[in-house]
């Protein structure tokens, strides 16, 4: 009897997803399935309720195995992927010492971003010293003025320090698209230079150097498919021209590297690089059955999003990272950089670093997610989200194509635009709450203040430190961080000298006065404002004179909708002008009270962000 197989759950009748929607709609007492179960999502697809075995009958994704071309699984039978950590190189013998004491603390891959008077051959010695380029992958950013002639003398290093050419594993950031997405400046002939690294790179075959900076676009505030079909049309534009420049498909895709950014939208984004493997090996394997074999794997980098970093509230910074690099090592990418959670406001610092290599370390040695290829494969909502992903971008990339391709798209450009208006529509969406930023926009510390924690610019800094003019006339990415605006009036309260006082008349209905005095403490909090909360009081009269007891600079009345139309014109006559009356909710009888002179409503379709500018006017707090 012990070895007998039974199938779980065989004594239930099978029940059809006409039956499961009828339930639902049922408990919904009547409301329509998809208008109240059916995410609208940014990305252009609906997200249903519940997925079933049937959505996967019509799907090739499932069938396919690990490291079997599309690659939709992964380009590999392992799920390792390299530890990163990015070190700003101010001085040359300080940098390799950092390097020297991260690489005995897990971390398995380096980024060195280095200055133009560092491209010599002593100062590539001196920031290499000790690290052995076989054992450590090594990745290098500078000023593409004088990336020529640093890829000579990284190679001429290696061979002096006796290394193993065809061991070296790295890349070198030449990103043939920053002037016109970063700076405004045209690019357009950047093929003649991409060919030249080309074929300077070629004494190291395991370095990659045309880069797909798909990373920017998510700190941009690009939506998920926008990220990825953009990134498709870059990569593809490196094998279009350079094919049409002499080179073979091959050379040039195993020098094309992908780096993503990764932000918090857990599943999407685990989808996300799933279909960029398999939309990638379809690119590369449209040019003949030749190619889809190992010159159709991707090489995906994932960074995770600063678009959602903070000020306020920082190490919330490291809840949102923890998710973002769950998901891209889960979905199998080849290596990761963790952003620090300070970054936004200062120089990440030993504490800071630290923390972010201990993200990844903690989900290879102590979760073990290194050990699984794949978890997500054979999910009905996993397979149907990296189907959605990847209809939507391929239709992003084929708009491109439709442009004259990528060049073409960002030198006039409609990228730019394109993803500017994506920042602006989550901007608006961060501003009404419909996205949400723990600790900024939703259940903020109003007792936390910035002080001297702010240590840089909050803007980008230019490109290489050179001090040319890198303005250009092309629309640029804006990098306005999801943030801003909030962190714009908290900052306008702790300069302005005072914190403006939000009292809670509470009143009436008690599950209710509770209720809306913890939302209307919640809204004014993400201003900066010092919220003064209460149980209750008997009369309307005596709410009042205690908030004028307190030097209250605002009074918010929260009570029950059918209580408003008595208490709210009483505390508008209480008040007499000398503060602004706020009514916590939106009752029927908004229209009367609006008529007796009370202009302020605060509930869940206000626009938070434009009151609360309104309010800092009020107060006198810019």
């Amino acid at each position: 009897m012990a070895n007998e197989k039974e199938r779980l759950f065989s004594a239930f009748p099978p029940v059809s997803t006409e039956a499961w929607v009828a339930k639902i709609t049922a408990d919904l007492k009547g409301v329509p399935f998809e208008k109240k179960m059916t995410w609208h999502t940014n990305e252009g697809f609906d997200v249903k309720a519940f997925y079933r075995r049937e959505n996967l009958k019509d799907l090739k994704t499932p069938k396919v195995m690990p490291a079997e071309y599309p690659y939709v699984r992964s380009t590999r039978m392992d799920n390792e992927w390299l530890v990163r950590q990015d070190i700003e190189v101010e001085d040359l013998k300080e940098a390799n010492k950092k390097a020297l004491d991260i690489l005995n603390k897990g971390v398995t891959s380096l980024g060195f971003k280095i200055k133009r008077a560092h491209v010599n051959a002593e100062s590539i010695a001196t920031l290499l010293a000790g690290i052995c380029p076989e054992a450590v992958e090594l990745n290098f950013s500078c000023c593409h003025g004088v990336m020529e002639a640093f890829v000579p003398l990284l190679i001429e290093y290696f061979k002096k320090s006796g290394a193993n050419l065809s061991e070296c594993r790295g890349s070198v950031n030449y990103d043939a698209f920053k002037k016109p997405l970063q700076k405004g400046r045209s690019n357009a002939n950047w093929v003649e230079m991409a060919k030249n690294l080309m074929d300077a790179i070629k004494p190291l075959p395991q370095y990659r150097i045309l880069n797909v900076n798909a990373y920017i676009l998510n700190n941009a505030g690009a939506f998920i498919t926008q990220e990825l079909g953009y990134a498709l049309a870059w990569g593809a534009e490196f094998v279009d021209k350079l094919t049409d420049a002499g080179l073979s498909v091959k050379e040039i895709a195993s020098r094309i590297k992908f780096n993503f950014g990764v932000g918090a939208n857990y599943f999407m984004e685990l989808a996300k690089f799933r279909a960029a493997r398999w939309l990638w090996a379809e690119i590369i394997g449209a040019y003949g059955d030749e190619y889809k074999n190992e010159t159709a794997k991707i090489h995906q980098h994932a960074r995770t999003s600063e678009w959602n970093q903070t000020i306020f509230d920082s190490y919330v910074n490291m809840l949102r990272s923890q998710t973002e690099v769950m998901s891209a090592s889960l979905a199998g990418v080849d290596s990761i950089t963790v952003v620090p959670f300070d970054k936004p406001y200062k120089e990440p610092d030993d504490f800071s670093e630290r923390i972010a290599r201990n993200q990844q370390l903690l989900l290879k040695e102590e979760s073990h997610f290194d050990k699984v290829i794949d978890p997500g494969a054979g999910s009905y909502y996993i397979e149907e989200l990296t189907n959605s992903i990847a209809t939507q971008a391929w239709s992003v990339f084929l708009n491109v194509i439709d442009e004259g391709g990528f060049t073409a798209a960002a030198e006039a450009g409609s990228v730019q635009k394109v993803i500017n208006t994506s920042n602006s529509k989550r901007h608006q969406a961060i501003g009404t709450r419909k996205e949400v930023l723990l600790g900024t926009n939703q259940f903020p510390n109003f007792t936390e203040v910035a002080g001297d924690k702010i240590q840089k610019p909050l803007e980008q800094k230019s490109c290489c430190g050179s001090g040319h003019d890198c303005s250009g006339n092309i629309e640029k990415l804006n990098f306005s961080r999801g943030a801003s605006d909030f962190e714009e009036l908290r900052l306008a309260t702790e300069h302005s000298g005072k914190q403006p006082k939000v009292f809670m008349l509470t009143i009436g209905n008690l599950a209710m006065r509770l209720a809306r005095s913890q939302f209307s403490g919640n809204f004014f909090a993400c201003a900066g404002y010092k919220i003064i909360d209460n149980l209750g009081f008997e009369s309307v009269q005596a709410g009042v004179d205690a908030a004028m007891e307190a030097k209250a600079d605002v009074i918010v009345l929260c009570s029950s909708d059918d209580e408003y139309e008595q208490y709210g014109p009483e505390a508008f006559d209480c008040i007499n002008n000398r503060v602004p009356l706020v009514i916590a909710g939106n009752p029927a009888c908004t229209e009367q009270l609006q008529e007796k002179g009370i202009k302020y409503f605060c509930h869940v379709r206000s626009n938070v962000l434009e009151m609360l500018r309104e309010f800092n006017k009020i107060l006198g707090v810019n």
